[in-house]
């Protein structure tokens, strides 16, 4: 099966498009948080939806210079827009934020040769679920041994809420407070 979590609009469009095309047909898992239908920032130009296809991992749209990258944030879903906000608020350049579009089956050669154009910058798994949901579980599992296998021999370090019964708090003021210090310790040196 495939487990998708498309950030942007077109990427939605081209993995539904793919998967009515697909032969033979197998099961699609999309999550899609409501937050991003209202969201500006998490929007497609015209053009996006008629060229291209579905790509499983999209790379920064940030022009950074790879040598002086330190740190590469790995992640799906709406926190890529919370990412990508704090980033510009910091003015930080030695962080780039590629975007995991496609869950299950992982894909490792996507993965692996986009972190190759950062050979100095640390790896890490950032998500605002806790730690024992949401992807990273499943990613702590194989990713690194999928890495291994492209010949990627950098550790994974995970950024998220602790682990926990309940998927979120139950208090907004609270939940504020625990998504300011995600993001504090996503971009921490």
């Amino acid at each position: 099966m495939t487990i998708a979590y498309p950030s942007t609009p077109a990427s939605h469009f081209h993995l539904l498009r793919r998967q009515a095309y697909a032969r033979p047909r197998r099961p699609l898992i999309v999550f899609t948080p409501k937050s991003m239908l209202r969201l500006k920032a998490a929007s497609s130009m015209p053009e996006e939806f008629t060229t291209g296809g579905f790509r499983p991992v999209l790379p920064d749209p940030a022009t950074l210079d790879s040598q002086a990258v330190t740190r590469v944030i790995l992640c799906s879903g709406k926190v890529v827009w919370e990412l990508e906000a704090a980033r510009a608020k910091r003015g930080d350049t030695q962080t780039v934020i590629l975007r995991v579009e496609q869950l299950a089956p992982i894909p490792a050669q996507e993965i692996a040769a986009a972190l190759r154009a950062y050979p100095n910058a640390e790896i890490v798994w950032v998500q605002d679920e806790p730690q024992n949901q949401g992807a990273w579980p499943f990613m702590a599992l194989n990713l690194p041994e999928l890495l291994a296998a492209q010949g990627e021999t950098r550790g994974l370090r995970v950024v998220c809420r602790a682990a926990s019964a309940s998927p979120a708090t139950g208090s907004h003021k609270k939940h504020e407070i625990e998504q300011a210090d995600l993001l504090e310790r996503a971009f921490a040196r």
